[in-house]
């Protein structure tokens, strides 16, 4: 049947569903960026508390800044802003529908509408989902990127802005403006000090056209870092097939892993719901479990897709039982990645190693190669290359790092092993694609890409290595070099 708020009585007795009045809702956040984690993840939360009689008073509308983005509001739109969660689970798969959002600004040119709606006193939280490499900032040094022709706009054009950080400071002169106060600035994609990366690109772009503005944003907002942390697949036909399974009429529907994690700094200048109360974990040690996170899982995927998509691996799942990445991802994370991760609470480095190797190897979950592998030019600088630069410092190996980034331009070269041609999968491919090529002969033609890799071209121990890996997957294969790093 056809997912909307009259349907949700009659749907099967086994799927989960809003317990609260959704009428009865009333909206505190604004949230930028409706794709699938987002609403695998923050939403259900909050969706969980408002199953306590929790949170009423804190729904989501739901916003977006390009065109496409309308798409995603017409769908949910259609149906009352509701979203089907399927966990995909080896045992069995289950059902859950999520109404802790209620409404989605209009898309529109210059962003009026989402400005507006930020504007209002009742909005005292603005979380964003847009992507690690969506914060304008330089990967090789993390300074925020006033040149981006995007940022050179919203300065030019405060009240018409193009970006989401430009409404989020449009939206925040207007609060100044009216006496509604700060709202706090709320980062849930993977990066590491999400809630400062997101404060520097914020304040940044104010001061381009108004310091006193920037100032008052900088002292009177919050940014509050975070770990997120759910394995969700893009949504395609067989997802919308999985739905209707079910006997659910959803447009987009979400499947998603058994395991969320979200740490949070406890720091809301207007407010918050009681996440920790639908199993959210307030902390002090934020950074640590974003470290142990992003180094270890978003590293490790980069660890292996580059491989498994040049050897021809279409999944996650299907990579990890293939003994030649499994052992390259084992032999990595064990020898170069976790002598450089700090235990947290509850969970060794060497422990969490062994629950992510479970988690990607869930045949459940069809998430692809492909989709692990985009937008490498922000991932691999942000994910594994600061692991690098910590080995080089402490004298540790580099050997199965360098072979990563071997594979990444081997990769970017366009074709697999068997030659099979790959498709554009960077925001940056063109550029990519031609510097990949020349490698083949001049493999340091790679590492002087200096925006993404710094100094690390000048560093022998590291570009030496990746020298000979690039040259033996060129000429021998990737088995060949996954064979003779991990010794399968």
């Amino acid at each position: 049947m056809k997912l909307t708020n009259q349907t949700l009585p009659d749907l099967p007795e086994s799927i989960a569903r809003p317990e609260y009045d959704r009428t009865k809702l009333t909206p505190g956040i604004v949230h930028i960026g409706l794709g699938n984690f987002h609403r695998a993840h923050q939403s259900w939360y909050l969706h969980r508390l408002m199953n306590q009689g929790l949170a009423q008073d804190w729904a989501i509308v739901g916003a977006g800044v390009r065109p496409y983005d309308d798409i995603m509001r017409q769908k949910l739109a259609a149906q009352d802003y509701l979203t089907t969660l399927i966990e995909l689970d080896p045992s069995g798969s289950s059902a859950e529908v999520v109404g802790s959002m209620i409404d989605y600004v209009p898309v529109e040119e210059g962003n009026g509408p989402l400005i507006a709606r930020m504007a209002e006193p009742d909005i005292r939280i603005v979380a964003l989902t847009v992507t690690e490499g969506g914060y304008y900032i330089d990967p090789a040094t993390n300074a925020f990127d006033a040149a981006h022709p995007d940022i050179v706009h919203d300065a030019a054009n405060p009240g018409r802005p193009r970006t989401a950080f430009g409404a989020m400071v449009a939206a925040l002169r207007l609060r100044r403006e009216k006496g509604h106060g700060p709202f706090t600035c709320q980062c849930c994609d993977n990066l590491q000090s999400n809630g400062e990366v997101l404060r520097q690109t914020v304040v940044s772009l104010a001061r381009l056209s108004d310091p006193a503005l920037a100032d008052w944003i900088n002292e009177a907002c919050t940014f509050p870092n975070a770990m997120v942390d759910c394995i969700v697949p893009a949504t395609g036909p067989k997802e919308v097939d999985l739905a209707r399974a079910f006997g659910i009429d959803d447009a987009v529907p979400v499947t998603h892993e058994n395991f969320r994690q979200w740490v949070l700094e406890d720091n809301f200048c207007a407010g918050r719901p009681d996440w920790d109360k639908a199993g959210a974990q307030f902390s002090d040690n934020v950074h640590g479990y974003e470290a142990q996170k992003i180094r270890i899982l978003n590293a490790g995927h980069q660890v292996i897709v580059n491989a498994a998509e040049l050897l021809g691996i279409e999944t996650i799942s299907a990579a990890m039982a293939h003994p030649l990445v499994h052992a390259l991802f084992r032999k990595v994370q064990m020898e170069e990645i976790v002598p450089h991760v700090v235990p947290v609470p509850g969970m060794t480095p060497e422990q969490y190693v062994d629950l992510i190797d479970r988690r990607f190897s869930n045949p459940a979950i069809v998430d692809t190669v492909r989709r692990v592998a985009f937008d490498g030019s922000s991932r691999h600088p942000g994910f594994v290359l600061p692991t690098v630069r910590d080995a080089l410092a402490a004298g540790k190996p580099v050997e199965g790092l360098a072979l990563v980034e071997a594979s990444w331009a081997r990769m970017c070269a366009g074709s697999r092993d068997d030659g099979s041609p790959i498709e554009p999968n960077d925001p940056f491919w063109n550029e990519l694609n031609v510097v990949a090529k020349a490698a083949r002969d001049t493999p340091r033609a790679w590492l002087e890409m200096r925006h993404l890799y710094g100094d690390l071209a000048d560093q022998p121990r590291f570009a030496d290595a990746f020298a000979g890996w690039l040259r033996m997957i060129w000429a021998e294969g990737t088995g060949a070099a996954l064979k003779a790093y991990a010794g399968a």
